[in-house]
């Protein structure tokens, strides 16, 4: 305790004093970067989205659909063409004109392959070819069909046409209600952009800090060092009045590379499954936490609610363990598991529980904690080079209403995240992206239950709970969205 009032104490001198036109946000580790195209990764979005740049579409968070943004309307004119009219009277922060060449520029920027970019992985291996039709007017042509296009385009994040087109930038140009006014090791600032065409937010100035320690971030907004803090572990949440659970769109899983022995065995990533005890495990986030079959939360068409989770049976995952090992499988080769810091609450004590499960059950597992730079090296293609059997600890977030922005990226060759090559897989998955209504709904449940019953492509955990801790002054709650993105425009100051 004493400890902490120390810690909380040196952090006021490096925070300063709240302001009304001020608000200051501390999230649980520092951005990776500020790239437009890696928004999907939490400290990213969290400060870069709806803030400093904007899509085409915005997913409502109550009913899932894509609703305007910086696209005021759109059509579908054949299975792989659609029409996109775009807003008036929008500009740059730069003073660059927004306008269709713009939005060309930046959907060509995110898939032309020169910027590493996360958020190409929410489109699989679709290629988009895009057309100015006029001034406001773009159509975007797919090589295959796309029904829920407009909903794909509400990840890619429109820049300015002065960006650069071949390499990462951490100076981002957008057309958002906040632009960039520094970068530091130490912090982010954000000043308010005077001619943004939308709402104008209550504040002028945004600022974020990080500190890992979840009870470091509370006590920070508890002494009004800080306004807000989206994520706080469950023992930190013991405030009703300031902290608040949320069910939000992220599943907590490990991806199972199973190209390398003994990975490679389906008896393997089955005892990997059956060896957690997963109550137990579940006590280190809450009692409203649930456990997952699969990579997407209900709500997301092609979620299948009757796909059971594997359950916790040690025996029988000991006794697969050494029936791969009779069968000539080398179970003792050394697999690493690679957790990444900070990612969610009590993350890096639930990799250490299940390693050690693992190795009760037979198998030579090491964890290494890594921090998000480096770990973001193993989760998106191209892997490292000279790297052994792994399971990588991961959060995916989907809260876009559809399985398409999951089953492509993990379970096809081509899957930024995926370590799976299965060509009829590939197939049935393609099946699937182009159908549409019940049919679209029926070929994503069944591609759900082969990763999961025969495949046995990942290791599910739990759909998780997320707690926030708010501060007095602001009229604001999480939702759905919180782990993607904070959107200051939409914070207010109680009277």
């Amino acid at each position: 305790m004493l400890a902490s009032a120390v810690a909380v104490a040196v952090l006021a001198g490096q925070v300063g004093a709240q302001t009304t036109n001020e608000i200051k946000i501390v999230l649980p580790e520092q951005p990776a970067n500020l790239e437009p195209c890696g928004t999907i990764i939490t400290n990213v979005g969290q400060i870069l989205s709806r803030n400093v740049v904007e899509p085409l579409t915005v997913i409502d968070a109550a009913t899932g659909q894509a609703t305007p943004a910086l696209a005021t309307e759109w059509s579908q004119i054949d299975p792989n063409t659609w029409r996109f009219k775009l807003r008036e009277g929008v500009k740059f922060q730069d003073g660059e004109a927004f306008n269709a060449a713009a939005v060309k520029y930046s959907i060509e920027r995110m898939t032309g392959g020169k910027v590493t970019c996360s958020n190409i992985a929410k489109f699989g291996d679709s290629k988009l070819t895009v057309t100015a039709v006029d001034e406001l007017t773009i159509e975007v042509k797919s090589d295959k069909p796309q029904p829920i296009l407009p909903t794909l385009l509400s990840v890619v994040m429109v820049v300015s046409p002065k960006t650069p087109a071949d390499k990462a930038v951490n100076d981002p140009v957008g057309t958002g209600p906040f632009k960039l006014a520094s970068f530091s090791p130490q912090t982010v600032v954000l000043d308010a952009f005077n001619g943004y065409w939308g709402k104008k937010p209550a504040f002028t100035k945004a600022s974020y800090v990080w500190r890992q320690e979840s009870s470091i971030r509370a006590a920070m907004v508890e002494t009004g060092e800080a306004d807000l803090t989206p994520s706080i572990a469950i023992q930190d949440a013991t405030t009703p009045e300031t902290d608040f659970a949320y069910l939000n769109s992220e599943t907590t899983a490990l991806r199972i590379d199973t190209g390398f022995a003994p990975l490679d065995d389906v008896r393997v990533r089955k005892a990997l499954n059956l060896a957690i005890d997963w109550d137990g495990l579940a006590q280190l986030f809450g009692d409203d936490i649930k456990r997952a079959s699969q990579m997407s939360v209900t709500g997301i068409n092609g979620h299948d609610d009757k796909l059971a989770p594997w359950t916790y049976d040690a025996a029988q995952a000991s006794a697969l363990v050494a029936e791969a090992k009779a069968a000539g499988v080398p179970v003792e080769t050394e697999i690493e598991l690679i957790g990444r810091n900070g990612i969610y609450p009590n993350g890096s004590e639930a990799m250490e529980a299940m390693a050690a499960m693992w190795q009760e059950a037979g198998l030579n597992v090491k964890l290494t904690m890594l921090d998000v730079n480096d770990w973001l090296r193993y989760l998106q293609k191209p892997f490292p080079e000279g790297r052994g059997p792994s399971l990588l600890q991961m959060m995916h977030d989907n809260n876009k209403g559809d399985a398409a922005f999951t089953i492509p990226i993990f379970y096809t060759s081509a899957g930024s995240y995926s370590t799976v090559k299965d060509a009829a897989l590939d197939a049935q998955v393609a099946d699937a992206l182009a159908a549409t209504g019940d049919d679209r709904t029926t070929r994503f449940k069944a591609i759900f239950n082969k990763a999961h019953d025969e495949l046995v492509l990942d290791i599910p955990m739990f759909h998780m709970i997320g707690y926030t801790r708010v501060g007095k002054r602001l009229d604001w709650k999480p939702d759905i969205s919180t782990n993607s993105e904070i959107p200051l425009a939409n914070i207010g100051l109680k009277n």
